[in-house]
C-alpha cells in the first residue's frame, strides 16, 4: 500500500511540473481552426492512438483565456469522448491523475480549477458507468474532490467576455458523480454530504448563477441511495435553519437566508416530486428545517 501511495504521489507531482513546464494550447499538432473543424465532425477522430493522445495533450486548454477554448471545444470534446467511451482505461487514468493535479494548480485567472472539476466528474461519471479505477484511485479521487470543494472561496459566476468559472457548481458536479458510485459505500456518501454543507451558505455571498440548484443535486440523488437514515438527515438539515440573530439586518445574514433556502426548497421539492420511496426519508428534515427559518 505505501509503494502505491508513493507512486501516486510521484504521478502527481510529475503531472504538476509537467503544468508548469510546458503548458500548450493549441495542443502540439493542433491549430484552431482544426478544433473548430473537430467540434462541427462531433469530435470523430477515427485513429484510436490520435484521439486518446489528443485527449491526454488537451488538458492545458483547461486554463485558457478563451472561453469558447476552454468550454465549447476543450470540456465538449471530454464529454464526447468519455461518454461515448471513445478513450482507453490507461488514458482515463492518467487524465484522473492530471485533472486531480489541477485542482490545486495555481490558477491566477480562476478558470482551470473549475474546469478541471468539471471535466474529472465526467471522468468520475465514466468510472461509475463502467469501473476502471481501483479502490486505492477512487478514494484518491474522493479525496482530492473534497479538498478543492471545501477550499473554493472564488464565487465568481458567469462574466459576458471571459465566460464561466462557477468553481462550486462545478465542484458539486464531480461530487454527484462520486456519490452516486455504487463503489462507494455510506461513510464516503456521509463524506460527500458534509462537504456540500460547507459551500451551502458562504459568509456573505449570494448564489446568483444556480449554485443552490447544483448544490442540492447531489444530495438528492446519494438520497435515493437509501445509505443515509431519516435520523441522520433531520440532524443534516437543521444546520441550515440556524441563520444568527437578527439576519435580515446585514447583508451576511440575508445572504444566508437566501442561500439555505434555495438549497432546501429545491431538495423539499424534488423529494416531493421524485418517485423513488428512498428520498422520503429527507422530507421531515426538511419541513423542520424550512419551519425554523426566521
Amino acid at each position: 500500500m505505501k509503494r502505491l501511495v508513493l507512486a501516486a504521489a510521484f504521478v502527481l507531482a510529475a503531472c504538476a511540473s509537467a503544468q508548469a513546464q510546458t503548458p500548450s494550447c493549441p495542443p502540439p499538432g493542433y491549430d484552431r481552426a482544426q478544433l473548430d473543424a473537430l467540434k462541427v465532425s462531433e469530435w470523430a477522430i477515427p485513429n484510436d492512438r490520435a484521439r486518446n493522445r489528443l485527449a491526454l495533450a488537451f488538458t492545458p486548454c483547461l486554463a485558457s483565456l478563451d472561453p469558447t477554448m476552454r468550454d465549447g471545444i476543450a470540456f465538449e470534446a471530454y464529454a464526447h469522448w468519455l461518454r461515448a467511451r471513445q478513450l482507453t482505461p490507461q488514458t482515463m487514468r492518467a487524465l484522473a491523475i492530471d485533472l486531480e493535479a489541477r485542482l490545486f494548480a495555481s490558477d491566477p485567472n480562476g478558470f482551470e480549477q473549475p474546469f478541471a472539476a468539471l471535466v474529472l466528474s465526467e471522468v468520475a461519471r465514466a468510472d461509475r458507468i463502467e469501473a476502471y479505477l481501483d479502490e486505492a484511485s477512487r478514494q484518491r479521487m474522493l479525496d482530492s474532490a473534497l479538498r478543492y470543494f471545501t477550499q473554493v472561496r472564488d464565487y465568481r459566476g458567469f462574466d459576458e467576455g471571459e465566460g464561466w468559472r462557477h468553481g462550486v457548481a462545478h465542484g458539486s458536479d464531480l461530487l454527484l458523480q462520486l456519490g452516486l458510485n455504487p463503489a462507494l459505500g455510506a461513510a464516503d456518501v456521509q463524506r460527500i454530504a458534509d462537504a456540500i454543507a460547507t459551500q451551502v451558505t458562504p459568509e456573505g455571498h449570494f448564489y446568483i448563477y444556480g449554485e443552490s440548484e447544483r448544490l442540492a443535486r447531489p444530495i438528492i440523488f446519494m438520497a435515493q441511495r437509501g445509505l443515509i437514515r431519516e435520523a441522520q438527515w433531520t440532524t443534516y438539515f437543521a444546520q441550515f435553519a440556524d441563520v444568527g440573530d437578527n439576519p435580515y439586518a446585514s447583508q451576511a445574514g440575508l445572504a444566508r437566508i437566501h442561500n439555505a433556502k434555495a438549497f432546501l426548497q429545491t431538495i423539499h421539492l424534488n423529494a416531493q416530486l421524485s418517485e423513488n420511496a428512498e428520498d422520503n426519508s429527507m422530507l421531515p428534515g426538511l419541513e423542520a428545517a424550512l419551519r425554523a427559518l426566521p
